[in-house]
């Protein structure tokens, strides 16, 4: 089915522009997590890396719920070129960026990119079960998420190495828009779906839209379930990758080379996970194991936090091969790869389920609706990260075994909430 999917036309245009689009996201916020880290960053480097994730996603807050009204009431594809034509100028902003060494136009770029990811996040998602069979959504969905894994690599290797001094601004700049004409050629070969609610009237205020579209999935059950567990899976995503950088360039003394290698083993873990969940599912979304999938996520957080919490801080930076050559340096790379591997396992049938759940005219909506929960708790857990770092004087592995303990409890929650079987 792998296969068949790639070659068909309903769906590799929308692969390839969500690759394109993962890429450049994660190479922008790469560069300036990088950026942060070695040029920019100081005593409060982890609480600048947490800023960027947050403001990348709050658009997501309001905007997703007018993502979905957009989606539904016209042609999914015209959206999505229009948006990724958008986003060409975003990148300008980005470029400049790199070139003056700027920090606020950084931020001003992953903000932008940010408004663009939140609308586009409902009409790449609603658009699978437009053109895909129900049979296809676990495998369609499995591909999304490893061109959006196999992207993240890309983009963090790419992002890291344009971070590193010595390279020529022009050739970054260069890059950068070239990746965001790709991104809008790859959309304008998306077929088009139609209207699916040719009736709907948009509305403009996205604070009344978002809490519309959250009221309208709380009233499914199911549908507002499911969306937590894909929100929580996002939420722990965005605490570690703020975290782990900063633990091990302060406990273990890693250099830039060896962040780039930890996001890439990241991305890849969940890339294969998201592949595997498509594999032994033949077609069948099965939700059972997700709760048990989740208390072994919870296991492996908390192990990574106790590990690093017992180091020193580091007196001296070490390369890729003093790294992973040493024993700590091999324990944070198993359970980095075990967690994003149990990520991708967790995350794919449950957003597939919360698809096949949603009806024809409102998917997108619903699409958006999941999208804004899953920034409320991104958001939230930034700003929970940030207050336990700043106020309560925690450390960063302290942190991540608390968001550890966390998932224990929502483990439990879905023991007790979520469905067991789609139909």
């Amino acid at each position: 089915m792998f296969g068949q999917l790639m070659r068909s036309r309903r769906f590799a245009p929308l692969f390839w522009c969500q690759f394109l689009s993962a890429f450049n996201d994660n190479f922008v916020r790469q560069m300036l997590v990088m950026m942060i880290l070695f040029r920019f960053g100081g005593g409060d480097a982890g609480s600048k890396v947490t800023l960027a994730i947050g403001i990348f996603i709050l658009p997501s807050m309001f905007l997703s719920a007018l993502g979905g009204e957009l989606a539904d009431a016209h042609d999914k594809a015209l959206v999505a070129r229009r948006l990724k034509f958008a986003e060409i100028f975003v990148q300008l902003v980005g470029a400049a960026g790199f070139y003056f060494s700027s920090l606020a136009l950084f931020y001003a770029a992953l903000f932008g990119l940010g408004i663009i990811s939140a609308l586009f996040g409902p009409i790449k998602y609603g658009i699978l079960p437009d053109h895909l069979k129900r049979e296809e959504l676990v495998s369609g969905n499995a591909l999304v998420e490893g061109a959006t894994f196999a992207a993240i690599i890309c983009g963090l290797v790419a992002g890291g190495f344009a971070a590193a001094q010595g390279r020529p601004a022009w050739s970054v700049v260069l890059q950068m828009s070239a990746i965001g004409l790709a991104c809008w050629g790859a959309a304008c070969f998306i077929p088009p779906t139609g209207i699916g609610a040719p009736g709907l009237r948009v509305n403009p205020n996205p604070f009344a839209s978002t809490r519309d579209i959250l009221r309208e999935l709380k009233r499914d059950d199911r549908q507002w379930v499911g969306g937590e567990a894909v929100s929580w899976f996002w939420l722990v995503g965005a605490v570690t990758l703020s975290l782990v950088p900063v633990i091990i360039k302060s406990r273990i003394g890693a250099g830039i080379e060896v962040e780039t290698a930890i996001n890439l083993f990241f991305a890849v873990g969940i890339a294969f996970g998201s592949l595997l969940a498509a594999v032994i599912a033949h077609g069948r979304i099965r939700l059972a194991p997700a709760p048990f999938l989740l208390l072994a996520l919870a296991a492996v957080l908390i192990d990574l936090g106790l590990a690093t919490g017992a180091l020193p801080q580091a007196s001296a930076e070490i390369g890729l091969y003093d790294f992973f050559t040493s024993a700590v340096g091999l324990h944070v790379l198993v359970d980095i790869l075990v967690l994003s591997a149990l990520s991708g396992l967790f995350v794919v049938p449950v957003f597939a389920a919360v698809q096949a759940w949603a009806g024809v005219e409102q998917r997108a909506r619903v699409i958006g609706a999941v999208n804004t929960l899953n920034s409320v708790y991104i958001v939230a857990g930034s700003l929970g990260t940030t207050l336990l770092l700043k106020l309560a004087g925690l450390s960063e592995s302290a942190v991540l075994t608390m968001l550890g303990l966390a998932t224990i409890a929502a483990a439990a929650y879905l023991f007790w909430r979520l469905p067991k079987r789609v139909d």
